[in-house]
């Protein structure tokens, strides 16, 4: 790069700048700034670009010409995402081709690797754009720059050292088999899958709920005295609430309520069920913020499924909405696979509850989203199909930056006019929700469910590790049956 064409500019010149909804084509900005081991001023060069397959991220580059200190980070751009991210990459002997695969690691972001026992803490690396190979590589020579000083300080430590060295390198070439695990309560890392849109065999991707630790580790105000809020506790209802006496919310203002949050296919779904005889209002913590907010709760009952509860959370203070879905009774002994063959626009119409342990699946595009991805929802088969394109056009990208070949770009074009072909009807289609726990339905266009011959359900056994998966093998409740028994009253004879 030409350093005479690079212009010097001042930080709040590239604040602003990044700051801005830029699309691709942004420029490059160069910024003085002080290099921290010789004291000298350097230039730090800021780039704000997308990935292919992610999200925008803004690159920093600083050199020293004084002393020729080098450093790179890769910061992002965007908002902390709602969930945090989990990322499994199987890397089998001999798989060359996995080492070269995109690794995009935040600066929250922790690696692990199971079979070594090895963990690289969010501390130990900060955000960095590279791949499988090279992430290894560069823990190994972190671990490998003091060995000579262990060596004679402490030579039994850097024995242990090289021993596991030699692991850690048999990895990095492919030689062994491992886990290439990437945990980021952010949500901001990402492995690159080759074979996108379709499910990679080698990649599994969880999103999660974080934790209170998890929330203040990422800068969030966890603690209510913090918020300004100190005396208002979780388990003391705001002045709002109680000046709406018990049961004084009917169904009425229970469907204008609901109706204010960020997701009108509830109200306009599930109220042509049964309206709720009661809409509860309670306080609760706001998932953006973590300042005091309001939730509204219902439950009701929908023909051929099951009872539901609906919440609705708003935040004054920072404006999130958010609206959940959630099953209500017992966890069924089953898993259910659902089938819905596609053929006219009345089948678009269909409502469809999809839980937030739901798979979906198309066949037709041999598309498959694992449980999870696109969270639960209220929704159309329609609204459905509309929410996997902008899914996958906010996560993948229909959009590309100049470091994408020009065949993959040609693959999703191709994938993207398909994906919008279903929506025409110009073919027939198939629909496919899996759900682990049965908690997932599409709505028959019939009277009787039995009559409608395009709409299928299939009860499944779980396997073990899906029990496990959800938490289902360590349910121990012989305890709360044993307190449940002597409390019954005794039968006279």
């Amino acid at each position: 790069m030409d350093n005479g064409n690079d212009q010097q500019i001042d930080v709040g010149s590239v604040v602003e700048a990044v700051s801005a909804d830029h699309s691709f084509g942004a420029p490059l900005y160069v910024v003085e700034s002080m290099c921290m081991r010789c004291g000298e001023n350097g230039t730090t060069r800021f780039l704000l670009t997308l990935i292919p397959h992610f999200r925008k991220v803004l690159i920093s580059a600083f050199e020293c010409p004084h002393c020729g200190e080098r450093n790179n980070e890769v910061q992002f751009a965007g908002e902390i995402q709602p969930r945090g991210c989990s990322y499994h990459l199987e890397v089998s002997a001999g798989d060359v081709k996995t080492f070269d695969r995109q690794v995009v690691k935040s600066e929250s972001a922790t690696i692990k690797i199971p079979e070594l026992d090895f963990e690289i803490p969010p501390e130990a690396q900060s955000g960095s754009l590279s791949t499988v190979e090279g992430i290894l590589s560069r823990a190994a020579d972190e671990l490998s720059a003091l060995q000579e000083e262990r060596r004679k300080v402490d030579p039994k430590t850097a024995e242990a050292i090289d021993q596991f060295l030699s692991k850690l390198r048999a990895c990095a070439k492919a030689e062994t088999s491992f886990t290439f695990i990437l945990d980021d309560p952010a949500g901001n890392s990402f492995i690159e899958n080759p074979h996108a849109p379709s499910l990679d065999p080698s990649l599994t991707i969880k999103f999660y709920e974080r934790t209170p630790e998890q929330q203040a580790t990422l800068g969030y105000l966890t603690n209510p005295s913090q918020t300004g809020q100190s005396e208002r506790s979780l388990g003391t209802p705001s002045t709002q609430t109680t000046a709406l006496p018990h049961g004084t919310i009917g169904a009425t203002a229970g469907h204008r309520a609901i109706a204010q949050s960020n997701s009108t296919d509830i109200s306009d779904n599930l109220f042509r069920y049964s309206a709720p005889e009661e809409v509860m209002t309670f306080p609760s913590t706001c998932g953006a913020c973590t300042k005091l907010c309001e939730t509204r709760m219902f439950v009701t009952k929908i023909p051929y499924f099951q009872e539901v509860i609906v919440m609705a959370s708003t935040c004054d203070d920072c404006g999130y909405r958010n609206s959940e879905l959630k099953p209500g009774g017992a966890i069924p002994e089953k898993g259910k696979k659902i089938t819905l063959s596609v053929k006219n626009i009345t089948d678009l119409s269909r409502d469809v509850i999809k839980s937030d342990t739901a798979g979906v699946k198309i066949p037709e595009l041999d598309l498959e989203l694992a449980g999870g991805t696109l969270g639960g929802m209220v929704t159309t088969v329609e609204g459905l199909v509309t929410q996997i394109r902008e899914s996958l056009a906010r996560v993948h990208g229909f959009t590309f930056g100049d470091s994408l070949e020009q065949s993959k770009i040609n693959k999703w074009k191709e994938f993207g006019s398909r994906l919008t072909k279903l929506l025409s009807l110009e073919q027939e289609w198939t629909l496919i929700l899996d759900d682990e726990l049965a908690n997932s339905f599409i709505s028959p266009v019939t009277d009787d469910i039995k009559d409608d011959h395009q709409l299928t359900f299939e009860e499944y056994e779980r396997s073990w590790e899906q029990n496990e998966e959800l938490g289902l093998n360590d349910i121990d409740t012989s305890s709360a049956d044993a307190a449940y028994e002597s409390t019954e009253p005794t039968k006279l004879p």
